[in-house]
C-alpha cells in the first residue's frame, strides 16, 4: 500500500503539495486527476522518490521512498518527460533496467517489442513520441515491480496503442497484483480503467473515492417542473448545479440514487429523467463547487 499523509512540497513561495492524506491501495487502478497546476506530477516525484517532501511523509508498503534503495526497487516511474540515456537504444535500456530491477523480464521485453513492431537495436532519440512511450511502458510492465507510477502515459499514443496498454495493465493487475497509478488530464481514458481517483485542486486533494462509489453519490436530472415550482424546494436533493432551457431544467445533485427519484416523483414534475455523469462531468461540478469554474474561463 502507498499512503501519503499531511504530504506537502513548496517551490519558492508556489505550494504544489499541500498536506495531502491518501492511501492507495494494492491491485486496484488509482486515477490521480486535477486541475493544471494541481500537484499530480509533484505527487507521483515524490512518490518515486525523485523530490524530497518539505513536511508529512509518504510510504510504499511502510517505507520511506526517498533515497531508499528497497522502497524504489518496489515501482517503475513512467514521467510524462521520459529520460534515456543519449544515444541509448532500448536493447541498452532493458540492459541497464535489468541491473536495477532483479526481476525484469527479458524475453517478455523482446516478446513485446516485437508485438508492438519497435527496433530493438534503433537509437531512441530517432523514435517518434509515441514510440518512446511504448519504449517505457514495455521497460516498465517487464520490470516486474509491485507499483507503475504513470505521469500523462497514454498522451502520445494511437488509439490502438492506447487499448493494448491498458490490456497489458489489466493482464498484469490479474496475474500478478500490479498496482498502476496513472495522472492524466485525459479523463475519459482513465473512466475505463481506474477503480479509485483521487482528485487534486491547488495543491490538495478535493476527494480520494471508489470510481463507481463516487458516479452514485452524484447524478444529472433532466425534467420539465409544474408551472411555478422552484427546484431548490426538492427535498432529499443537494443541488449544486443548475441550468434552464425554456422549461427543461437541468440538476445536477448529491445524493442517494433512490432518494433523488423519491424526491422527483414526490414533486410530480411533467417529465423527469436520471442520467449517469461521466468522470469528466464530475470532475467539472467538483472543481466548480471550490470556484474553478469553466464560465469564468470563457466569457
Amino acid at each position: 500500500m502507498i499512503e501519503a499523509v499531511n504530504l506537502t512540497k513548496q517551490f519558492d513561495d508556489i505550494v504544489a503539495v499541500d498536506h495531502i492524506n491518501a492511501q492507495i491501495r494494492d491491485g486496484s487502478v488509482f486515477g490521480l486527476i486535477g486541475t493544471n497546476g494541481a500537484g499530480k506530477s509533484t505527487f507521483l516525484r515524490m512518490a518515486a522518490g525523485v523530490l524530497k517532501p518539505d513536511a508529512g511523509t509518504i510510504t510504499i508498503d511502510g517505507m520511506e521512498v526517498f533515497e531508499n534503495e528497497e522502497a524504489k526497487r518496489r515501482f517503475f516511474y513512467i514521467s510524462d518527460d521520459q529520460y534515456f540515456f543519449g544515444n541509448s537504444t532500448p536493447r541498452d535500456m532493458m540492459a541497464y533496467y535489468r541491473i536495477a530491477y532483479p526481476s525484469f523480464d527479458k524475453e517478455r521485453f523482446h516478446g513485446l517489442m516485437r508485438s508492438f513492431g519497435l527496433d530493438e537495436g534503433r537509437k531512441i532519440n530517432t523514435f517518434s513520441k509515441g514510440m518512446k512511450k511504448q519504449v517505457s511502458v514495455i521497460c516498465g510492465v517487464c520490470a516486474g515491480t509491485d507499483y507503475l507510477f504513470c505521469d500523462e502515459t497514454f498522451d502520445g499514443l494511437d488509439p490502438v496503442m492506447r487499448q493494448a496498454v491498458k490490456s497489458i495493465f489489466a493482464n498484469d493487475m490479474q496475474e500478478r497484483h500490479l498496482t498502476p497509478i496513472i495522472a492524466s488530464h485525459n479523463l475519459r481514458e482513465l473512466e475505463d480503467i481506474c477503480d479509485h481517483v483521487g482528485l487534486l485542486h491547488k495543491g490538495g486533494i478535493l476527494l480520494s473515492r471508489d470510481l463507481d462509489e463516487m458516479k452514485m453519490n452524484i447524478h444529472k436530472v433532466q425534467c420539465v417542473l409544474a408551472e411555478g415550482m422552484d427546484p431548490e424546494g426538492l427535498e432529499g436533493m443537494e443541488i449544486i448545479k443548475k441550468e434552464s432551457r425554456g422549461r427543461l431544467l437541468t440538476l445536477t445533485v448529491r445524493g442517494d440514487l433512490s432518494r433523488v427519484e423519491h424526491a422527483m416523483q414526490t414533486a410530480n414534475p411533467v417529465f423527469y429523467e436520471t442520467i449517469p455523469l461521466s468522470l469528466e462531468e464530475i470532475f467539472i461540478s467538483e472543481t466548480e463547487v471550490v470556484g474553478y469554474d469553466i464560465k469564468k474561463l470563457i466569457f
